[in-house]
């Protein structure tokens, strides 16, 4: 049997790092849950999609990782205050007992595999067999369900503990106080500097910090990241600008070639690219308004748009936008990046770039858009 001598083994030191774990966890399941019904809405939902504010989605998905990444050094923290409970003997005196201790081995690890798992994404490295987006969309609620009933079964002593002057933590032995107020510092410390040196690449004014996280946001062509190149989409070759045409689908069904396209009325906007591993950067785009191309179609009002990209493999080839995006004067097809034609890795010949939505719905390589 264990023996654990160690201090700060005590429930105000649980609680009050679980108070800041929670809040973490709670910022980053709502954002999580944005991101989830922004990438792969509900079909009652999908035409209801707000284009605006134009810095949604890169708020949100920056918040998102910032707090999944700070509540790292939170839940190990929390697991070192309580430890010794884990390894209490009998391991089940009764049912109710039972049932506690099985609430937190779900709790424990479901924390720990969305916290760790999460990490990885955000380094797009997969050494799992599952598909990253439903599992980890569906362990968010068994470790929301399990943080609740947690709560709930120990609310009387998070009570007893909550404040310096609760009438549990008055009862803990007063020599254990600098102690503890040095282990919370610490414990701050350690959450402030992962945030400083990881935010910098949603948090663009502190890019120059940006030294631990996967993406710098001016890293990559025509100053800006890519997640995903050509030759991972099967395009290491290329398009040939000559042979390439844009298929417009509706009422009236057209054909562009390139030089069509770039005779239409060009507009420029400034829109950031967010990606779901928590980078994002504005740049200024220019190209055709899909609205225009939908006009032309015959489109009515009300049509939905499904954009097909020429990627030879992706999740993500085939995207649907609801009519608030289709229809919105930024959204464009785009034929430049930062006053320069696209690069290849940035979807050359056309993209979507459209106000808040998540990078991978923002297609590269567009060969048809189709009126639904």
């Amino acid at each position: 049997m264990p023996s654990f001598k160690g201090r700060l083994h005590d429930p105000r030191t649980a609680t009050a790092v679980g108070r800041w774990l929670g809040v973490a966890i709670a910022v980053c399941f709502l954002t999580g849950l944005i991101s989830h019904f922004l990438q792969k809405p509900p079909d009652w939902l999908q035409p209801l999609l707000p284009p605006r504010p134009v810095w949604g989605y890169r708020l949100t998905q920056g918040l998102h990782v910032a707090s999944g990444i700070a509540a790292i050094p939170l839940l190990l923290a929390k697991l070192w205050t309580v430890y010794p409970r884990l390894f209490v003997w009998p391991p089940a005196r009764n049912v109710r007992h039972a049932l506690e201790r099985l609430s937190i081995a779900v709790l424990v690890a479901a924390a720990v595999f969305q916290l760790f798992s999460g990490l990885l994404n955000i380094v797009q490295w997969y050494p799992w067999p599952f598909s990253f987006v439903p599992v980890h969309y569906a362990v968010a609620w068994v470790l929301v369900g399990a943080l609740l009933l947690h709560l709930a079964v120990k609310a009387p002593e998070i009570r007893a503990h909550w404040t310096r002057r609760s009438a549990g933590t008055l009862e803990l032995p007063a020599e254990d106080r600098p102690d503890r107020r040095s282990f919370l510092a610490g414990v701050a410390a350690a959450v402030g500097a992962v945030t400083v040196v990881t935010v910098g690449q949603s948090l663009t004014p502190l890019k120059r910090l940006d030294l631990l996280a996967p993406r710098h946001p001016d890293h990559g062509p025509q100053g800006l990241p890519v997640n995903r190149t050509a030759a991972a989409a099967g395009l290491a070759a290329g398009v040939a600008p000559a042979s390439w045409r844009l298929t417009v689908t509706g009422p009236r069904p057209y054909e562009l070639g390139l030089a069509e396209l770039r005779a239409m009325p060009q507009h420029t906007v400034t829109l950031p690219i967010a990606c779901v591993e928590g980078w994002s950067k504005s740049a200024e785009w220019t190209g055709v308004r899909v609205r225009d191309l939908l006009d032309r179609a015959g489109a009515p009002p009300g049509a939905l748009l499904r954009v097909v990209s020429l990627e030879r493999r992706g999740a993500y080839r085939v995207m649907e936008m609801g009519r608030g995006y289709a229809r919105d004067p930024l959204t464009l097809l785009a034929l430049r990046l930062n006053g320069e034609v696209l690069s290849l890795d940035h979807g050359f010949p056309a993209r979507i770039i459209a106000p808040n939505r998540p990078g991978v719905l923002q297609t590269k390589w567009v060969s048809r858009l189709e009126v639904l």
